[in-house]
């Protein structure tokens, strides 16, 4: 695993990365799911509804925030917010592993979500350039 847990070699992208660059492995939604103790989950889902509708203007309540086994899930668990993602629709209907095999690389919804995260620019950009 690459400093920060970004990339686990530049030959493949990390098993828990969201199509979109993001680490569902360290997603605090992802977390959660994981979470033992009822007390500190409730506390954790509390804590990302108030993120989510801070950085994304939401309306989330801890009810909103589900469980979720990451974004490359088949089935089962799956977050709304990821249910709901254009870009994760757009990855899986072109069948791409990631958004940066894609020739449109990088769509609007794309830049929006470097400007909240720019560690997925760098991300993708260097498994681009890796030719994956």
């Amino acid at each position: 695993m690459g400093v920060g847990g970004m990339i686990d070699s530049l030959n493949e992208p990390p098993s828990q990365m969201a199509y979109c660059g993001l680490m569902c492995g360290g997603c605090p939604i992802y977390l959660a799911t994981r979470e033992e103790n009822t007390d500190k989950q409730r506390q954790m889902r509390t804590e990302i509804a108030k993120k989510c509708n801070e950085i994304y203007q939401s309306q989330y309540t801890p009810v909103d925030i589900s469980d979720c086994d990451g974004c490359r899930a088949e089935k089962g668990r799956l977050f709304t917010g990821c249910m709901k993602c254009e870009i994760r629709t757009c990855a899986r209907k072109r069948k791409l592993n990631h958004c940066g095999q894609c020739d449109g690389y990088a769509c609007d919804p794309l830049e929006k979500m470097f400007h909240t995260d720019p560690e997925i620019k760098t991300r993708l950009d260097r498994l681009r350039t890796a030719g994956n």
